[in-house]
């Protein structure tokens, strides 16, 4: 999947995802190539990044299901590197929610720190639905960020809410007109790169720290409990009725 960045200014870049055909989904390549792009933003001189999808349609449809499945150790830890699930990062990141994040999309966006979406966006964890383990952080992330009660009617009911109800349950900070979201992002892109940079990065690298400490022991649990789903049943008939756009039955 095509990822730009542009520069806006010395040091703020806007990261796109721009696979509209799929709706932004992010294949094993896709999640791979940005991971490698974080660790290339990490090291450069940019005080605050803007995350965004292309097009009105999507952020981030999730995880492209007609790919690549597999999931072993060595790949999920290239993968969970894309969507920044473990590990220290010290750069604060802006989401400009442009249309619908969903699976791997909201694993993504538990990643960045204060985000904003447009009205029509919607939000949810469908993994259930079509028996697949959430193993980009949702099962541990989501209820840190949000609280047991939300988390776990996103993740278990598997259904979409909307940009309002993202933002009473606390997944993002705002939902704006659409001719303001980016606007919104850069204008907080700005006040934060004004900051000091070592206080704004020191911060951000000690939460995302504290994440990691918290989060990465349950790794070994989180792979074991991904397997035992993939092996099963259900799984294979859950991927099966998704691409063959049927209601799944286990």
């Amino acid at each position: 999947m095509p990822l730009s960045v542009q520069d806006h200014g010395p040091h703020i870049a806007i990261i796109t995802m721009d696979n509209q055909a799929k709706r932004n989904a992010l294949s094993r390549a896709d999640l791979i190539e940005l991971g490698e792009l974080w660790l290339k933003l990490q090291d450069a001189p940019y005080r605050a990044l803007i995350l965004t999808g292309a097009g009105e349609q999507s952020f981030c449809a999730g995880a492209d299901l007609s790919g690549d499945l597999s999931a072993g150790p060595e790949l999920s830890d290239m993968i969970h590197k894309g969507l920044l699930k473990y590990g220290a990062y010290c750069k604060p990141i802006i989401a400009a929610v442009n249309g619908d994040c969903a699976g791997g999309g909201v694993e993504l966006l538990l990643s960045t720190d204060i985000r904003a979406a447009a009205p029509e966006a919607r939000f949810g964890l469908p993994e259930v639905r079509w028996g697949v383990y959430p193993f980009g952080g949702a099962a541990l992330r989501l209820r840190q960020q949000i609280g047991h009660v939300h988390a776990m009617e996103l993740i278990l009911a598997g259904k979409l809410v909307d940009a309002a109800e993202a933002a009473r349950i606390g997944l993002i900070n705002r939902v704006l007109p659409r001719d303001e979201l980016m606007p919104w992002a850069i204008a907080m892109a700005e006040t934060i790169a004004a900051n000091s940079p070592m206080a704004v990065q020191a911060v951000k690298e000690q939460i995302s720290a504290t994440d990691h400490v918290q989060n990465y022991p349950r790794e070994e649990m989180e792979q074991i409990l991904g397997d035992r789903v993939r092996a099963s049943p259900d799984f294979a008939e859950g991927i099966a009725s998704f691409q063959e756009k049927r209601p799944a039955n286990y």
